[in-house]
């Protein structure tokens, strides 16, 4: 979850000299520089309403994200607990791995393997074709 990008970033969880993943590889040096050209463009009358908004678009992104998570939470009882989130992780996937264990899972229950019956079905289209039995009727209006 956490990436190593240089300075302690602990705001949000992640041990000394990492970031999430999610920020980017977004540094406070990076976001300090962002911040500075924010007001030199917005200049000193805009920028407390933008600041403003943006406060405001963070408090509704952060309500919207726990309200989501709460009713994931209520719609799935005590099981959301017991998830193992990382297993459901995508960057987890490995199909070598998901192979190796679908092949090592051995079905307690089947005492012998399953025969596949290779003989013919004596009804079919193509022994009825091969035999000179007449053709199914055909219906212009059934289409």
């Amino acid at each position: 979850m956490c990436k190593d990008y240089g300075r302690a970033a602990r705001v949000f969880g992640c041990p000394a000299g990492s970031y999430p993943e999610w920020m980017f590889g977004l540094t406070f040096e990076k976001l300090l520089i962002i911040g500075v050209i924010a007001v030199f463009l917005l200049g000193p009358e805009r920028l407390p309403h933008y600041a403003a908004q943006l406060g405001r678009l963070v408090r509704q992104l952060r309500d919207m994200a726990n309200g989501a998570k709460d009713r994931v939470r209520d719609e799935m009882g005590p099981e959301f607990d017991d998830l193992d989130w990382k297993k459901l992780d995508p960057r987890q996937y490995d199909p070598r791995r998901i192979i190796r264990e679908a092949l090592a899972d051995a079905d307690p229950l089947a005492d012998e393997p399953a025969t596949v019956s290779r003989a013919p079905n004596p009804n079919g289209a193509y022994l009825q074709k091969k035999n000179g039995a007449a053709p199914a009727p055909f219906d212009s209006e059934a289409t």
